[in-house]
């Protein structure tokens, strides 16, 4: 390919050989500075390679993009491992290949693709230029491309899938993550997000497909392809119709008193739950001004994710107060997640956990569907579905109400992929959720929707506004009548693989060889669960019903008093998570002696199954107070991490627990 070296005073770079000692490196060199078009990442390569900053151009040239829980996601950059225009059209060039291989009717059916509104000047990297050079790759293929012409929120993309009935669908974006990330999110025929081994498979196929096509970088088919189509329109006003499958009090909505405040977090949310409020019958929320428009910078949050609370949801919460609204509703960046609070009558508000917000969307979902069920309507035909890391509140209401309860590997597209089967068989699922504010009510939608959840609570709210019920009093209702969930979520940060490998095996080989632990401390263990090797001591043939999942360590132990604890590492960030929650009986109703009993289980399990005081350069981040409010999120903290290793003068294995 020719080079355009015109006015490049360095422009022997491009020509020539590479001897950093690194045959490898030298060869991704070359092969980056062939290939970019991008002038702002070719010149970030090229300056490290001037600069010769070797260690650099290896992180960012020698690996690859894995797909995760949320398909791939990186930092926007130069580098095969980092999100940009050349890896974008590497991708999509490997999902061709793997969808002509999978669907003879491919060219028939198209494919559609969806952005958020992130972007990043200094790679002039944005969420509408990657869809764009995805849409280009497929349209120089003949492929039909139903590009939204403008942002919309992620469930809109799997949604599309569906109803036109396409192969497959993307949608650029990295949800709540950092300015700094952005997301390749797959999904297939389905509606569903892509599991093993579709994930795998376009992997290989991608390898197979690195140098771009004649026409990859064409994006001005996007202009002139009579094959893209832009579904906008048509999307929105069915999606807005189906919205009424789970409105079920659209009267009382149009007289509530209640107001309510949203705030979108500076992504695409704004728009969309302005209409679902109008399909319900209510007045429009009261948006935030300074975060209701699309701003890549999130400049008004440290970070763009709800689920941090109060710290994050000020300028909402304080403008609740001035315009007297109760509720407040807060949808992440890409409107696929939803945090909710509601103002206390001594003044606070009450920001709802995600495992909160799950126990009174199962007890609505429930409820309404008692109250609206035909004469035949069978109970044991009924689900709702959580990922094992969730509460268990939802097994609990199903235990005593007579439907059925299953949980899925952690991440939705587990949730999705299930829902999809238990619908071709008949089944009807009311609701599913993770505990990361994840929320599906209906079957619309085969993803987590934060724009259905808003208003959902929105019709909640004003339901129980008639009774004089505030969402906290029947969220305690829910658990007086089901039993107390108190839980509690938190991690570790670890930097070497291997220590997070031994710390797991240790585990495995507790007190003999292939022995789990009995005991954690004073608390006795009834069962244990590895979803890594695919035991299940509860199970009679000791496998697990849940798939085993060998490139990611969870293993959870169900107590004696009531407890279930899971330790497992996170897809995407270096982290071994808990999650731990003490499951009472409806007869126990002192929520402090509970709170305590899980203090002490949460105790025990770090000292005795972490073990973090037996490591070196172990810090506790807690006693830290300047970092103490960043160690929430790793993906908004993961340079101050950096920072404080390096002031402490701590090597990179260090320990940080929050």
């Amino acid at each position: 390919m020719a080079e355009n070296t015109e006015g490049d005073l360095n422009s022997n770079l491009l020509h020539a050989p590479y001897h950093t000692g690194d045959p490898q490196l030298d060869t991704a060199i070359g092969q980056w500075l062939r290939w970019d078009k991008n002038p702002k990442t070719k010149e970030q390569i090229e300056n490290l390679l001037r600069n010769g900053m070797n260690k650099e151009l290896r992180d960012r040239l020698c690996c690859r993009m894995t797909f995760g829980t949320a398909g791939l996601r990186s930092t926007m950059g130069a580098g095969f491992c980092y999100i940009n225009d050349l890896t974008v059209i590497q991708s999509t060039q490997g999902m061709y290949k793997y969808l002509e291989r999978c669907f003879s009717d491919f060219k028939q059916r198209g494919f559609v693709v969806g952005y958020d509104t992130r972007g990043q000047v200094t790679s002039s990297c944005s969420s509408q230029r990657l869809a764009k050079l995805t849409a280009a790759v497929l349209l120089a293929k003949d492929v039909p491309v139903y590009l939204f012409s403008r942002y919309v929120p992620t469930p809109f993309v799997p949604y599309a899938v569906q109803k036109l009935k396409a192969v497959a669908g993307v949608m650029i974006t990295a949800s709540h993550n950092r300015k700094e990330d952005n997301g390749y999110k797959v999904y297939w025929e389905t509606g569903a997000q892509i599991t093993s081994p579709h994930d795998k498979e376009i992997l290989k196929c991608i390898e197979e497909c690195v140098e771009p096509w004649n026409g990859s970088w064409n994006d001005n088919l996007v202009d002139t392809s009579p094959l893209k189509r832009d579904p906008l329109q048509d999307i929105c006003r069915r999606y807005m119709e189906d919205l009424k499958k789970i409105c079920f009090y659209r009267e009382l909505n149009s007289k509530t008193t209640l107001k309510f405040v949203h705030t979108s977090f500076h992504g695409v949310g704004h728009d969309y739950v302005q209409l679902a409020f109008k399909v319900f019958g209510f007045k429009p929320p009261i948006p935030v001004p300074e975060q209701k428009d699309p701003d890549p910078e999130f400049s008004t949050v440290k970070c763009p994710n709800p689920e941090e609370g109060e710290s994050v949801l000020e300028l909402s919460l304080r403008l609740a107060e001035k315009e007297n609204a109760r509720i407040v509703l807060a949808t992440d960046p890409d409107a696929d997640r939803l945090a909710a609070a509601e103002l206390q009558e001594n003044g606070c508000w009450k920001v709802f956990t995600g495992n909160e917000l799950a126990a009174l969307f199962g007890w609505w979902m429930f409820d309404c569907w008692k109250k609206n069920q035909s004469r035949n309507a069978d109970v044991k035909n009924v689900y709702m579905l959580a990922t094992t890391v969730s509460s268990k509140i939802l097994k609990a209401i199903a235990l005593k109400e007579g439907f059925h309860f299953e949980e899925t590997l952690p991440g939705f597209k587990w949730i999705g992929s299930r829902i999809k089967d238990l619908l071709e068989n008949g089944k009807e699922v009311l609701f599913a959720f993770e505990e990361s504010i994840g929320f599906l009510c209906g079957t619309s939608v085969l993803d987590k929707d934060g724009v259905s959840a808003a208003v959902v609570v929105a019709e909640m709210a004003s339901y129980l506004e008639t009774m004089n019920i505030t969402l906290k009093q029947q969220l305690i209702k829910v658990y007086e009548k089901y039993g107390y969930h108190i839980s509690k979520t938190s991690y570790f940060l670890c930097y070497e693989p291997p220590t997070i490998k031994n710390i797991f095996e240790r585990l495995r080989n507790f007190d003999a060889p292939k022995e789990y632990p009995k005991f954690c401390g004073t608390f006795a263990i009834l069962h244990v669960r590895d979803i890594t090797t695919g035991y299940d001591s509860n199970q009679p043939n000791k496998k697990s019903v849940l798939p085993v999942s060998k490139n990611s360590q969870m293993i959870t132990f169900t107590f004696q008093n009531g407890c279930v604890a899971t330790l497992r590492t996170s897809g995407t960030e270096p982290k071994i998570k808990y999650y731990a929650e003490m499951c009472a009986s409806p007869d126990q109703s002192d929520t402090a002696l509970l709170e305590e009993e899980l203090k002490k289980l949460i105790d025990a399990l770090i000292e005795n199954f972490l073990q973090p005081s037996t490591l070196a350069h172990f810090v506790t981040v807690k006693n830290y107070c300047p970092v103490t409010s960043l160690i929430r999120n790793l993906s908004c903290i993961h340079s101050e991490c950096f920072k404080l290793s390096h002031k402490l003068h701590l090597s990179m294995d260090f320990w940080l627990f929050c």
